[in-house]
């Protein structure tokens, strides 16, 4: 019999449970995973870098690199709204709640978000499906509210109905 060569444990390497096709490739140097048989309800917080391939009901919160797997599942809880607040983010599953990334979010072709997604930069493959609102760039500074004028406003004519006007 063979040596189980595959990925964590599988029976074929090449048969890995992230693998998927486009530009937005899985990274293969990420230390933490969450597998596609694992289910987390909460708040998620890591440091570097994450691959979560299973379900998430809450908040993933990171200063790094989050990437959302093909079989992967996010929904923001009941509290809040944002279900990602990363430094940049690679999605490839479904999010269902706003993405907050300081950097760059790519959604890759098999994405699946519902959700604003607020990023520096944005990338978007084709096949992705996204329900949502888009803010790229870093948010305008609303402009100050113009000082109140100090004058008195002007007398305005006086409207007269449009009876008055047809009487005569």
């Amino acid at each position: 019999m063979p040596a189980d060569t595959g990925y964590f444990g599988g029976e074929d390497a090449s048969a890995s449970p992230f693998e998927v096709g486009g530009a937005a490739a899985i990274p293969t140097t990420t230390r933490n995973v969450l597998n596609y048989d694992v289910s987390v309800v909460g708040t998620l917080r890591f440091t570097d870098d994450l691959l979560v391939d299973g379900s998430v009901e809450g908040e993933i919160t990171s200063d790094g690199e989050l990437t959302v797997g093909a079989n992967a599942s996010i929904q923001a809880g009941e509290k809040n709204k944002v279900a990602v607040r990363t430094h940049s983010a690679i999605i490839h599953g479904k999010v269902v709640g706003d993405i907050v990334v300081t950097d760059r979010v790519v959604l890759a072709g098999t994405a699946e978000v519902v959700g604003d997604v607020t990023a520096a930069k944005i990338s978007i493959e084709e096949g992705a499906v996204f329900v949502g609102h888009c803010q790229v760039g870093n948010p305008a500074v609303a402009p100050a509210p113009a000082p109140a004028s100090k004058k008195p406003a002007a007398a305005r004519p006086a409207v007269q109905s449009a009876e008055a006007n047809l009487l005569g």
